[in-house]
């Protein structure tokens, strides 16, 4: 009898759009939310006073905007800031079309049923992607402190990485 350790093979336990893909292990998934095919709460950094989030959007073929206006949105969410503006890159990771993006800078967190501007969040980081998928673009949304952001940058790389259709 063979036995397989699931801790060796990466589940993929999450989809939206004819997609599939693994998120890291120690991410812990949210209840369900309205527009969100997953979110993840992303634990802080050390010496951060809050915990990150990657949400996971999918509209509907043809819904939620095209790639340009969604990497403008979500720059906007930022408060101007040239020096620090992310420049979109697209690859191919799997077959699939991805258009990433990161940006830094003062976050306006939103919140309420209106999504209104709830807090300013200085010192905060967006590692955004878009995927190209056949039943339409999903999209992953990773914000949090600059510091968090980055000691979980390469778990996010490995959440597109494994991406599958």
């Amino acid at each position: 009898m063979l036995a397989v350790s699931s801790l060796a093979v990466p589940l993929l336990a999450e989809s939206a759009g004819g997609l599939q893909w693994a998120a890291p292990a120690n991410w812990k998934v949210q209840p369900e939310r309205p527009m969100r095919a997953a979110t993840y709460t992303v634990p802080a950094a050390a010496g951060d006073k809050e915990d990150g989030e990657c949400a996971v959007f999918y509209f509907g073929a043809g819904q939620g905007g095209d790639v340009d206006a969604n990497i403008s949105r979500w720059l906007n969410q930022f408060e101007p800031n040239k020096a620090q503006a992310g420049q979109p890159n697209q690859r191919t990771v799997n077959g699939l079309k991805v258009t990433t993006i990161d940006h830094s800078g003062t976050y306006k967190a939103a919140g309420g049923p209106m999504m209104q501007v709830s807090a300013k969040k200085p010192g905060f980081r967006l590692l955004g992607a878009i995927v190209e998928g056949p039943q339409g673009n999903v999209f992953f949304k990773f914000t949090g402190p600059a510091k968090t952001v980055a000691a979980q940058a390469g778990a996010f790389e490995k959440l597109l990485h494994s991406l599958r259709k």
